[in-house]
């Protein structure tokens, strides 16, 4: 059996060009390697060898990719931001809002992601490079959603049409981060998400446009 050590021993000729040829399947297994690197590990101690041991690859697969650790890292978290959430569309404020906390609670609460966050943000406290990219994350990803359920509110009439947009995605996805991610609470109370669900609706409909200059 061959190991996939480097991606050229999976590949009998030189690209035509001269340049390497990124498999994408090597690309993959290389941003897997990620996540559980640093959910076993943490930012600190996480090495290019250790993600290219973890994702059965050579070191020179890795820094065909990325130059750096902080790179390699920077670009995942970007990746998975462009994924985002899927936007909820239940015909309802309450609705969109019990669903988006189910699949946030979920995504949240996840093993790998409970490891990953908090040493991530850690690490962005001492570096803006990072702090900028995990913040362009949460816009891109989470805000965006919640962006759209707002706006499908103000549609429908359930919130003021110039209602403080800030402050409500502040209501909507402050909660349930505080929750998990901060008080890192092991199980959340029975009908918990209902509850904030019903509670994050009232404030958005109750919630008053921004004030003037």
């Amino acid at each position: 059996m061959t190991t996939n050590a480097d991606e050229s021993t999976a590949r009998p000729r030189r690209a035509p060009a001269g340049a390497a040829v990124l498999r994408e399947d090597v690309t993959e297994a290389i941003r897997a390697a990620v996540f559980e690197e640093l959910a076993a590990v943490g930012y600190a101690r996480m090495s290019i060898e250790g993600i290219a041991r973890r994702a059965g690859v050579g070191k020179t697969a890795v820094y065909r990719r990325w130059r750096s650790k902080l790179n390699l890292v920077l670009d995942v978290v970007s990746a998975m931001a462009v994924l985002g959430l899927p936007a909820p569309d239940t015909g309802s404020l309450e609705g969109d809002l019990r669903l988006l906390y189910e699949v946030m609670s979920r995504a949240l609460r996840h093993p790998v992601a409970s490891q990953i966050i908090p040493d991530l943000q850690a690490e962005a406290a001492r570096n803006p490079e990072m702090a900028e990219t995990l913040q362009k994350a949460v816009r891109d990803g989470q805000d965006g959603v919640a962006s759209k359920i707002v706006a499908a509110a103000r549609e429908r009439g359930e919130v003021s049409a110039d209602l403080d947009l800030d402050l409500a995605l502040d209501l909507i996805s402050g909660p349930l981060y505080w929750r998990a991610v901060i008080i890192r609470s092991p199980k959340l109370p029975k009908g918990y998400l209902a509850n904030l669900a019903k509670a994050t609706a009232g404030a958005l409909k109750a919630l008053q446009p921004p004030p003037g200059p």
